[in-house]
């Protein structure tokens, strides 16, 4: 379903990005992430002129900022083209990269390079996170949460404003229309209302940080030795117990929700949440279904492509899901009119509450293309809804039945080889791929779990009437530069000639190669 809204009561333009960025200096973090590389893709082509960026860049062993930027930054397919536009000056002669990480105190940049920025720095932007749903509690906390403090200390020191990148997905479990005036101090999914006081966001991190710290002590006291997976396994078993005690579907979500928190909890800093929902490949900038790494959909992609029919899903409930390029220019309109005085404190960056995209029709919509990518006969029927019981028994079914061939193959390969009899290699190759059938089955329903809450448990619509109002009142240039158009999407296009396409060819890819993604 498509909704067509009424246009924008006319407004006065309050904000003028062009001139924002013109005078005063920016500090970006996470510039070599998917959303980075697009913030930064956009503020160069889009607003050639500038004042001044500074990048926080990690730095590797054998591997200085400075290489790691050209290579990984300017080297990526996304930048390549305004690189070659633009020319590598607009990038070099008004970017300053520093060396530092943002879970580091102050970034890990000395008193004396803030005091030399402050004043200079008027806009302060982390994109800097970790976005996995099930990583070790402290590797979430270091990105999230540390990165949050460490980006406050940052702002003030600079006496900088902040725009700082959460996901909308901070509202934990839900059915229906998350508004963007839901408190943030002491919110967590199960509050019982404002009168509600049961949830700290200090004691929380208190005690997720004593706790990591007793994981740790006492593995180094054991006297037998303690791997470094079991280790990660209890952390991740700590954090998946406190978000679901709490009602996050994940420690991502759950982690996010605590740096939000920090930031709301300034009396004294100027601030802006950005929560984009799912971001995905790119609808136009910096060209048609751009995507990198492994993106929340990717694995879902993949699964269809690969011919899945039976899913656990709700057919009705929308999936809500933004091109990389509508995130990234919402985030420089939040910091425009951040600069520019203008008060919002959240901006939601979803679709559903303009132009929902049916999770029943995108399935349907890969295993149409799954079928004309084949050319060859296949089964008749479409996809199938089933319960989430049903997708388990019969992916429980599937692998029991892959693991007893196996073993049957593997039993006819030693007779063979042991009277000597033709094919033992041919049995032996047909166990091989059997066994990694099985594993793919196996990681098959793992993920359709670990995407159980998304698809299946919770119904999620994301109010962006923060955003759908910032941009009506940028310039008319401005507005071009920085499009917002969720209501103009073609889903269907876009799900096939972006997102389909772009997965196939900048992920599946590197998936093939046997590159590992993070989800």
């Amino acid at each position: 379903m498509r909704v067509d809204l009424l246009p924008s009561p006319v407004q006065p333009s309050l904000i003028d990005a062009t001139q924002a960025f013109r005078d005063t200096e920016i500090f970006l973090t996470g510039a070599n992430g998917f959303v980075g590389k697009v913030v930064l893709g956009l503020l160069v082509d889009r607003f050639p002129d500038f004042k001044h960026l500074h990048i926080l860049m990690r730095g590797k062993a054998g591997n200085p900022p400075e290489e790691r930027f050209q290579k990984d930054v300017l080297g990526s397919p996304s930048l390549k083209p305004i690189v070659e536009r633009r020319g590598k000056a607009a990038f070099l002669d008004k970017i300053t990269l520093h060396l530092g990480d943002v879970s580091q105190p102050q970034f890990g940049l000395t008193d004396e390079t803030l005091a030399s920025l402050r004043g200079r720095v008027g806009i302060l932007i982390n994109c800097a996170g970790l976005v996995e749903f099930f990583p070790p509690v402290d590797e979430s906390f270091r990105s999230n949460v540390d990165g949050a403090e460490c980006s406050v200390v940052v702002a003030e020191k600079l006496a900088a404003k902040l725009v700082h990148i959460s996901t909308c997905f901070v509202c934990g479990e839900s059915d229906g229309l998350v508004e963007e005036s839901e408190p943030i101090l002491g919110y967590y999914p199960r509050r019982k209302g404002p009168q509600d006081r049961s949830f700290r966001f200090d004691e929380e991190i208190k005690f997720i940080r004593e706790q990591v710290a007793a994981i740790r002590d006492r593995a180094a006291r054991s006297p037998r030795r303690i791997a470094p997976k079991e280790i990660a396994q209890q952390l991740i078993d700590l954090g998946t117990q406190r978000a679901a005690q709490w009602g996050w579907v994940n420690i991502y979500t759950y982690s996010k929700s605590l740096g939000e928190q920090i930031i709301a909890s300034q009396p004294n800093l100027e601030w802006a949440i950005v929560r984009p929902a799912i971001v995905e490949a790119a609808l136009e900038f910096p060209f048609p279904g751009w995507v990198e790494g492994g993106r929340t959909a990717a694995p879902l992609v993949m699964m269809a492509m690969a011919g899945l029919r039976h899913w656990p899903l709700r057919p009705d409930a929308p999936m809500e899901v933004v091109p990389v390029d509508q995130v990234g220019t919402s985030i420089l309109t939040a910091a425009a009119a951040l600069h520019q005085g203008v008060k919002n404190k959240v901006y939601q960056i979803g679709t559903a509450d303009s132009n929902p995209i049916p999770l029943g029709s995108i399935v349907d919509w890969m295993h149409e293309e799954y079928r004309r990518e084949k050319k060859k006969w296949l089964p008749t029927g479409g996809v199938k809804i089933v319960s989430a019981a049903t997708a388990k028994r019969r992916g429980e079914r599937l692998i029991a039945r892959l693991a007893g061939l196996q073993y049957l193959a593997t039993g006819m390969r030693k007779v063979a080889q042991k009277s000597g009899l033709p094919g033992r290699r041919a049995l032996g190759g047909l166990a091989t791929q059997l066994r990694m059938l099985g594993l793919q089955v196996n990681i098959r329903e793992q993920t359709l779990a670990l995407y159980q809450p998304f698809m299946l448990d919770n119904r999620f619509i994301f109010e962006a009437e923060n955003i759908r109002a910032a941009h009506a009142s940028l310039t008319e240039a401005d507005r071009a530069k920085l499009p917002w158009s969720p209501e103009q999407i073609d889903w269907r296009r876009y799900w096939i000639d972006n997102e389909v396409a772009g997965i196939q060819k900048w992920v599946a890819a590197e998936f093939m190669k046997g590159k590992s993604f993070k989800i």
